[in-house]
């Protein structure tokens, strides 16, 4: 099953191009399963989700986008957003009373190195990436992000390797053209709630999938944290 666990649409997230229903067609038509509806530091109500997806006869789910101290935070789960969000811990604590997921949006934003004289340079930022404190309360990074370059997603893809964490996928959809690039595979075919989704997320029964279709060569190869604490 093909869901795209980050989205984002007008008027909710401001950035965004894409109505709900556009992002919802669009999404059908690149041969994706459902979606997640994940706007910045909005959670949408329930109701106007669920009929979203009877409209639509579509797997829509609510999630969001949470800015931290500590980097862009995707959170299933969760229905409401409240003060002290912004710091990482104070958000897992808030996840794991709901019984909720994280997963860190795409990673390389802020951690990745622009310039590299060497190999090393390159490890040492993975290594300190490694250390972000939101990272042990998340079940897995973003791997893909549909939006990155492949420079950047290239990082996360070592990073997820070298902390031997699951990678997920999502678009980070703000207009047509990002819609349908990447999606999470999972195992499962009948994922109909966030329930079902954040069962899946726990259990890690999923991949990520570039639906491009173009080569991306990935250099995988890392040593765990520990044997460079």
């Amino acid at each position: 099953m093909l869901i795209d666990l980050h989205t984002h649409t007008r008027p909710y997230s401001w950035d965004s191009y894409l109505s709900p229903d556009d992002l919802i067609e669009r999404s059908r038509a690149a041969g994706l399963d459902g979606i997640c509806l994940s706007e910045h530091d909005y959670l949408w109500d329930p109701a106007e989700v669920y009929a979203l997806g009877r409209r639509h006869d579509f797997v829509v789910l609510p999630a969001i986008e949470i800015n931290t101290d500590d980097g862009h935070i995707l959170v299933y789960g969760i229905d409401k957003y409240v003060y002290g969000m912004h710091r990482s811990a104070e958000l897992a604590r808030h996840v794991e009373e709901s019984h909720g997921a994280m997963v860190a949006a795409h990673p390389y934003r802020r951690q990745m190195p622009w310039y590299v004289e060497n190999e090393r340079d390159y490890h040492d930022a993975i290594v300190r990436a490694a250390h972000n404190p939101a990272y042990k309360h998340c079940v897995a990074l973003e791997r893909l992000n549909g939006r990155g370059t492949v420079k950047e997603n290239e990082f996360s893809a070592r990073l997820c390797s070298f902390m031997d964490m699951p990678g997920t996928a999502g678009t980070d959809a703000h207009s047509r053209s990002d819609i349908g690039r990447v999606a999470t595979r999972f195992e499962r075919d009948d994922i109909r709630t966030v329930e079902d989704l954040i069962e899946e997320l726990k259990g890690g029964r999923f991949e990520p999938v570039d639906l491009t279709g173009k080569p991306h060569r990935l250099d995988l190869t890392a040593t765990s944290p520990r044997e460079h604490a």
